[in-house]
């Protein structure tokens, strides 16, 4: 069984990682926070004090950080991935960074015999806890096929998608109709509430036609009970639309409502919401409209 490194302990990492552990792989781990390392030592991982430390003991190392410039630290730096790899080392990142510093990682660790996949993933922690990610994978066929079991001990739905950068492309895509699907139910609901009409009814009135969707069901029974508290922060989610925006605009495609939605995330997080649930971005709307959509509701 192949020996997997991990790096990156939070909210979705760790999960991920004991669920690696449970599956039976031996698992080396790393973190700058001390409180998540100790606990997967105790479940049974071995710990390396740096990136360096633990490329240089497993076959396959495994990556979730929150942006671009933390995953370059981590494999390019002195101490990092690269300088501990072994030639046929695999390594997957699966934090989601702007594509186009994944095709950049890919092409220096491929100069040392490295094979890079870009794999980020969408389901936020509740997935992540209980395996049911879907994962989206850019790279080589070869290496994908390597650890394509254990990116599905991970997630129900494991896509290859094209080439370096393209997992992160597609989960940019998946952003975008993340956060627009959080603004349209977001606006419906406080239309609704506005209205005088029962938030919650209108939720199970219209989730089993058209309007329906996985957004829906995962953030509107988490909004009618107050409880932002975060699967996915929202300034993450900025970030992953400021990252959609820039490959946007370098590659000439619209992206308007991106925009919008992004900037009213932007407002929550300088209110002092950032860390709140991305189906926090219901606050925005609520403020707006001096209402709240909750099971028991008041004026503002």
């Amino acid at each position: 069984m192949q020996t997997i490194g991990w790096i990156g302990l939070g909210i979705m990492g760790k999960p991920m990682a004991k669920n690696l552990l449970a599956a039976g792989y031996p698992l080396v781990v790393h973190d700058l926070v001390e409180a998540p390392v100790k606990e997967l030592v105790a479940a049974g991982a071995r710990e390396g004090r740096s990136p360096k430390e633990v490329a240089a003991q497993v076959d396959v190392l495994m990556t979730m950080l929150p942006n671009s410039p933390d995953v370059k630290d981590v494999v390019l730096g002195d101490d990092g991935v690269l300088a501990g790899a072994r030639e046929g080392l695999i390594l997957v990142d699966m934090s989601s960074i702007a594509p186009l510093v994944s095709k950049e990682l890919a092409e220096t660790a491929a100069r040392q015999g490295v094979a890079m996949l870009d794999a980020p993933v969408s389901g936020g922690e509740p997935k992540a806890v209980d395996g049911t990610l879907a994962v989206m994978v850019g790279g080589p066929q070869e290496a994908f096929d390597a650890v394509k079991d254990i990116l599905g001990v991970m997630g129900a739905s494991v896509v290859r998608v094209g080439e370096a950068g393209s997992g992160n492309t597609t989960k940019l895509a998946n952003q975008i109709v993340v956060a627009l699907n959080l603004a349209a139910m977001s606006e419906a609901m406080v239309l609704a509430q506005k209205a005088g009409v029962d938030p919650e009814k209108v939720y199970q009135a219209i989730r089993g036609g058209l309007a329906g969707s996985t957004v829906l069901d995962a953030k509107m029974p988490r909004v009618l009970d107050g409880n932002f508290k975060p699967g996915f922060r929202i300034e993450l989610h900025i970030k992953d639309l400021m990252n959609a925006l820039d490959t946007a605009h370098a590659l000439g495609a619209p992206a308007m409502l991106t925009a919008q939605v992004c900037e009213a995330m932007q407002l929550l997080r300088s209110g002092g919401h950032g860390a709140d649930d991305h189906g926090g971005l219901i606050q925005f709307f609520e403020k707006l409209a001096g209402v709240e959509v909750r099971k028991e509701t008041r004026p503002m």
